[in-house]
């Protein structure tokens, strides 16, 4: 089997570094440095609204999201049902109020007031059960979080969906819309944009950077700096009716019983 592409740099003795694979993004991999903040943006915005609560990190892969969630949560359960993601994640963050748990989403249970399921309900084959099972765990007056790709942003132009192995199904607007009510009270819809830097390379692109970049030989050296140098604050959730969600980058629902 061919060695990994990319590993995670810069661990902390005793941590293994994980295999970046397209099933979960990685920070402390500059090449993925783009999908790494794209992810962080929206579990800080979360984190802002979970102060005091107890909270579960579905399938929380290698940790960070549930460190940033715990810096002001009452507690934090991450949990992952990968063995190398969960012990990655175990020795990786620690904290008083953070723990991690191997299981899957659908069995591991515990009281929460609040459920986080970000960039993984696209990898399922009944998102129903699986929602169905968040909402149990929170009861009445509980709230869950879920964030997906927008399948008109990520499929390239004129495909039906993206060349992801590990998605089963990619949603446009309506259709992860229409799911959540069907599950919940309220649902309450964000869209996830770019902006500064990555807003400013948008529109150079529509300009045609990409036929100048390569003619004049700067692309290795453009992008072995803008990748890495991209923050959380370069994207930006705007709410519903405020923007046009079929040109969001990933959906961000706020759900509540």
């Amino acid at each position: 089997m061919p060695a990994p592409l990319y590993l995670q740099r810069d661990q902390p003795e005793g941590v293994p570094p994980l295999a970046l694979t397209g099933e979960r993004t990685l920070p402390d991999v500059p090449e993925e440095n783009y999908w790494y903040r794209r992810h962080l943006i929206v579990y800080e915005w979360i984190a802002a609204r979970v102060g005091g609560m107890r909270v579960i990190d579905m399938a929380c892969g290698e940790g960070y999201g549930s460190a940033t969630l715990a810096a002001g949560a009452a507690s934090v359960i991450g949990v992952d049902a990968n063995p190398e993601a969960h012990e990655h994640a175990r020795l990786r963050y620690e904290g008083a109020s953070l723990r991690f748990e191997r299981d899957l989403i659908e069995t591991f249970t515990a009281p929460a007031d609040a459920v986080v399921f970000l960039q993984t309900i696209e990898h399922l084959q009944d998102a129903g059960a699986a929602l169905t099972h968040f909402k149990s765990l929170v009861g009445e007056g509980g709230v869950v979080y879920l964030s997906t790709p927008n399948v008109r942003t990520l499929a390239p132009r004129g495909a039906e969906r993206s060349d992801n192995p590990w998605h089963v199904h990619e949603y446009t607007a309506s259709e992860f819309e229409r799911l959540c009510e069907e599950h919940f009270d309220t649902v309450e819809m964000f869209g996830l944009f770019h902006a500064r830097k990555l807003r400013a390379h948008e529109i150079a692109l529509k300009l045609g950077w990409d036929s100048v970049h390569s003619r004049i030989g700067v692309t290795k050296s453009f992008y072995g700096w803008f990748t890495p140098a991209i923050s959380a604050s370069d994207f930006a959730l705007k709410p519903k009716g405020s923007a046009d969600l079929e040109r969001a980058l990933d959906f961000v629902t706020v759900c509540r019983v």
